[in-house]
């Protein structure tokens, strides 16, 4: 994670922001006298915030892995030819 001065973030304010939307990449604020803070898309917080409401449930996590372990065993749902058609024509 880059990092700069809460100085040098006031002044280039504009390109600090639309770097991070753009580059999906927070940006460490230092302070001199008080704790430093972090900028992150709005998107890119949203996201994270649902990865750690999945890693927080039991249940979800449980039903990943019994996933993960019935497509090692290439025991899969299979979908048709004709669900696949509708899927790619999306």
């Amino acid at each position: 994670m880059d990092s700069i001065s809460v100085n040098q973030f006031r002044e280039k304010l504009k390109h600090c922001v639309e770097r991070v939307i753009q580059e999906h990449q927070p940006l460490k604020v230092t302070r001199r006298n008080g704790e430093d803070f972090v900028v992150i898309s709005a998107e890119d917080w949203e996201r994270e915030q649902e990865t750690l409401y999945v890693l927080q449930n039991p249940s979800l996590m449980q039903q990943i892995d019994e996933s993960q372990s019935t497509h090692n065993l290439d025991r899969g749902y299979k979908p048709s030819n004709e669900e696949l058609d509708e899927i790619f024509s999306l």
